[in-house]
């Protein structure tokens, strides 16, 4: 491991420089800043090395791009596309974005908005479902979305006019693009012809070989016969360490126990990182005090994420507390929705028949040591509303006056971040509780009036607060 090597006065910059591949796959000259790729390429042999040994990733980098090919053991809905006002991309920006991709990857080096328009619009009229009308503003404004998400990363950079001119007006607004073809490259490189698949599974790790057709139809799954590799279990459980929250020791098959528990495997991520491990008798987490690995910290200002820290610690007490009845208890789901709701959606004219595959095994389930499925503790809706509403009733003139009159999104939004960081697990009815939300037992709170000050019309300010008093 080539970290090791490194001296202690340059381990800081290094670390850096891992938690920017890690956290940013594409990085590009002014993508996440303007530092980051000079910083990726000062270590750029040192990284290639230690990604590959340490995860199975492959990092490339050229002059004007940096690229992480990850390898992606399950499906992850936690880090979807957001458009500039952080809202959350639909099935239609998504399907913009790709042909808008496309469309650029056969332009020259300059392309208008209206022309790009175009050639989305013609692509997407050839695909069931999927419609680029520029006389509808909501499609203009959802095309606008995915554009401004390839023009954030460096792919297209705007050189005359206004992509909000043209979506206002079509007709009287226009904005001028460069191309930036080694980033248009570099954002879709799938380690398979997505032609070839038929299903998404084939995107994931250990779907290298093919199952027989009948072998398929009866749910068998070539890996059950193969002996694991220890290197690659080692890499699994690795990557699962640098890309989940918390990685729960039920998550894993014996081997990836095993792997867990040995120091030297969190050590090594420890040390490319700069992460501190937390271990607990559940599972391991390592824990970003830098800031800059994370897409989120928790705990943290705002309304969603304080009320997020209240319901986490009510959670806590609820399923601790001995005077309460004792709550039913039930496994997590199969992670098969997402991917049979992602496969239903391939459009079957776009596959080379003669070239697909048949299909792949399902994703890893959720075992105890004993070989059954781990039982989680059930919180149901009508709880978790009457917590909310009890926590608007305490603290809601702390919150944002949009939450204190929108009690169910409150809810939905604080339950989908702790879903996020793995603290429960929605599910239909309500939440199941997973282990390390203990952390966040018996949380305080205190809420911290402004001091009254004179005005310069000598009347006092009314005393108020503001969410990011709200402290646990």
């Amino acid at each position: 491991m080539r970290a090791r090597e490194i001296s202690t006065l340059a381990l800081d910059s290094y670390q850096r420089a891992a938690r920017v591949a890690l956290s940013n796959h594409l990085v590009t000259t002014t993508y996440p800043d303007r530092i980051a790729l000079p910083l990726l390429r000062r270590w750029a042999t040192e990284l290639r090395e230690d990604l590959l040994e340490l995860f199975g990733y492959r990092l490339e980098v050229t002059e004007t791009t940096a690229r992480l090919y990850p390898v992606i053991d399950r499906l992850d809905d936690s880090q979807p596309a957001r458009t500039a006002t952080d809202r959350i991309f639909d099935r239609r920006r998504y399907a913009y974005l790709a042909l808008a991709l496309a469309a650029l990857g056969r332009a020259g080096n300059q392309i208008t908005l209206s022309e790009l328009a175009d050639h989305v619009a013609a692509e997407a009229s050839q695909v069931d479902g999927v419609e680029l009308t520029t006389d509808r503003a909501s499609d203009r404004d959802a095309f606008v979305d995915a554009i401004g998400w390839l023009a954030t990363r460096g792919a297209i950079a705007l050189a005359d006019g206004d992509a909000t001119g043209w979506a206002n007006n079509p007709s009287a607004g226009e904005a001028l693009y460069d191309i930036d073809r080694p980033v248009v490259v570099a954002l879709f490189r799938p380690p398979r012809a997505v032609q070839h698949l038929r299903s998404i599974r084939g995107l994931l790790a250990g779907a290298d070989a093919p199952l027989d057709p009948e072998d398929s139809e009866l749910g068998t799954h070539t890996d059950s016969v193969r002996e694991a590799d220890p290197k690659e279990t080692l890499r699994a459980v690795r990557r699962a360490l640098v890309e989940q929250p918390v990685v729960y020791s039920d998550d894993l098959d014996r081997d990836g126990r095993a792997a867990l528990a040995t120091s030297r495997t969190v050590a090594d991520v420890e040390l490319l990182t700069g992460l501190v491990v937390e271990r607990r008798s559940e599972g391991v987490a390592l824990i970003d005090t830098s800031g800059r690995l994370s897409d989120h910290r928790f705990p943290s200002t705002g309304t969603i994420a304080q009320v997020a820290l209240l319901i986490a610690g009510e959670i806590s007490d609820r399923v601790i507390d001995p005077d309460a009845s004792a709550l039913a208890t039930y496994p997590l789901p199969d992670g098969d929705a997402l991917i049979e709701q992602l496969d239903s959606a391939i459009p079957d004219g776009g596959i080379f028949g003669d070239l697909a595959e048949f299909g792949f095994g399902s994703d890893a389930t959720t075992f105890d040591n004993a070989g059954e499925k781990q039982l989680y503790p059930l919180i149901e809706d009508s709880w978790l509303t009457s917590v909310v509403d009890d926590l608007v009733e305490r603290f809601g003139r702390t919150f944002a006056a949009q939450w204190q009159s929108d009690r169910d999104g409150l809810r939905l939004r604080a339950l989908a971040l702790l879903h996020r960081l793995r603290l429960v697990h929605c599910v239909s009815g309500g939440a199941l509780v997973l282990p390390v939300i203990a952390r966040y037992r018996d949380v305080m709170v205190s809420v911290r009036d402004r001091t009254p000050q004179d005005s310069l019309f000598g009347t006092e300010q009314v005393p108020s607060t503001d969410p990011s008093e709200v402290e646990a």
